[in-house]
C-alpha cells in the first residue's frame, strides 16, 4: 500500500478542448491576440456541388441517356390524311366535327396534323362521324365493309 499517491487526483468527466471553428475575421483576429493556436485551412472543393464533380457527372448523363423513355407514339400521317380528305367529302368545318364529337376544335386539329397522341375513345366518336375507319389495317376505308 506504499506505493499509491496519495497526492495525484483523477477527474473525471473531464472533456478536453475541442477545436473551434470560426467563420469570421473578428473571431480569429481576437484568437490571434490571446495567443492562442491558430491553423488556417482552405477549403478545396468550396463552392462545389459534390455529386456534379468530375467524371461523376459524366457517368450519370450516360446513365440517363440509356434508360431514356421513349416518347409516346403520335398519330399516323395516314390517319390525319383519312380524318381530313372525309371531313371535306362531308363538307364539315374542324369546327363542326369537332362540335359532333364534343371536343375542343384544337384536338381535331391535332390529330389532322400527326401531332396527337392517339386516344381510342376520340378515334372511334371520330369514325363515327365521318363513317371511316381510322384505326387498324386499312384506314380511310369506309365503315361497314361492302353490302349484300
Amino acid at each position: 500500500m506504499a506505493e499509491t499517491d496519495w497526492d495525484s487526483k483523477t477527474v473525471i468527466g473531464f472533456k478536453a478542448k475541442a477545436p473551434k471553428v470560426t467563420k469570421n475575421a473578428s473571431d480569429l483576429n481576437g484568437a490571434r491576440r490571446a495567443g492562442a493556436v491558430v491553423a488556417t485551412d482552405k477549403k478545396v472543393t468550396g463552392g462545389v456541388n459534390k455529386a456534379h464533380q468530375g467524371t461523376d457527372h459524366q457517368r450519370i448523363a450516360k446513365l440517363d441517356r440509356e434508360n431514356e423513355v421513349a416518347p409516346p407514339p403520335k398519330v399516323a400521317p395516314s390517319v390525319g390524311k383519312a380524318i381530313q380528305t372525309a371531313r371535306m367529302q362531308k363538307e364539315l368545318s374542324q369546327k363542326d366535327v369537332a362540335q359532333k364529337i364534343n371536343e375542343k376544335p384544337s384536338v381535331l386539329q391535332d390529330y389532322e396534323a400527326g401531332r396527337a397522341i392517339p386516344n381510342p375513345q376520340i378515334l372511334g366518336k371520330l369514325e363515327r362521324v365521318l363513317g371511316v375507319k381510322l384505326r387498324g389495317s386499312n384506314i380511310g376505308e369506309p365503315l361497314g365493309g361492302p353490302k349484300k
